[in-house]
């Protein structure tokens, strides 16, 4: 048995466990369907065990998928250390990135740290705002690289995982169905309070705005205590708070695509973005996977 690892084969199994979709693998890489099949099939001949449990509905990891996970990050981290070393290119020039408040709470900051480890001579500088704030100021030519929820209707960006979305609260909370649905949300343009406010007025349901606030931080301590719910990504629920029971009788959110989103510059700017969007997407899995609780 072959036991060789193949780069390739590497981040195109990194692709599939973030989206948990072939297609979509295929698409990230700018490659066929049947090279993603390909890839995966020859990894788990080198492995020797099942990665992915796929139908033809559903794609999933197993637990062999899971373990390979950190493996694969570390092969492929070395690997791309050692050509950029032996390479002689330095990447510099000062990169504007932001991130959605979705991603304080998670591991985001270890990848941001090994970039600039690797890339000592890029000026990284951070923004962390609502991702309808974010996709503005991209827009307005103020950031160049953006890690941020799709809005609505988007086809733009590039995916890094695709989650479900989930009304969640304190454990104790107990949501009346005769009152208005107590939410705690972020301030407009915020994408899950669209959502949030979208579905519940499509089903009828009364609501008040029991929490807002611009910082994850206070939504979640006011989670915490009790004042109402929120609509978040299920990959990504803080500690202390769950899902909402079904028997709240709360229409189903939907999902949410994460993506990263290039602004126009060109040149040592898009070389440093280009690094940093690999970086995020060889550890995408690391930032909902145990990253938010």
């Amino acid at each position: 048995m072959d036991t060789s690892y193949a780069p390739a084969q590497l981040r195109t199994f990194l692709a599939v466990a973030q989206t948990l979709s072939f297609t979509q693998a295929a698409r990230r890489l700018g490659i066929r369907q049947s090279t993603v099949s390909q890839h995966v099939r020859r990894l788990e001949e080198a492995t020797g065990r099942q990665l992915f449990a796929r139908d033809t509905h559903r794609v999933d990891l197993t637990e062999d998928g899971e373990a390979m996970l950190g493996f694969a990050r570390t092969i492929l981290t070395a690997h791309e250390r050692a050509a950029a070393f032996f390479a002689g290119t330095r990447l510099r020039g000062r990169l504007r990135f932001g991130a959605s408040e979705d991603f304080v709470l998670t591991r985001l900051p270890e990848i941001l740290e090994s970039f600039r480890r690797d890339h000592p001579e890029v000026e990284l500088e951070l923004t962390v705002e609502l991702s309808g704030t974010l996709h503005r100021q991209l827009e307005a030519g103020r950031l160049d690289l953006v890690l941020a929820k799709r809005r609505a209707g988007d086809t733009h960006g590039e995916l890094v995982w695709r989650d479900a979305l989930d009304w969640i609260g304190a454990p104790q909370l107990r949501i009346d169905p005769e009152r208005p649905v107590p939410l705690i949300v972020f301030p407009p343009p915020g994408i899950t309070r669209a959502r949030a406010l979208e579905v519940l007025e499509e089903h009828g349901r009364a609501w008040r705005i029991a929490c807002t606030s611009t910082s994850l931080s206070a939504l979640v301590a006011a989670a915490r205590a009790g004042l109402g719910v929120m609509v978040h990504s299920r990959g990504l629920i803080p500690p202390g708070l769950v899902p909402v029971p079904a028997r709240a009788g709360l229409p189903e959110p939907g999902g949410v695509d994460f993506v990263l989103l290039h602004g126009d510059r060109r040149g040592a700017v898009r070389e440093a973005a280009d690094a940093l969007a690999a970086a995020i997407l060889a550890g995408g899995d690391r930032l909902h996977r145990g990253g938010g609780g």
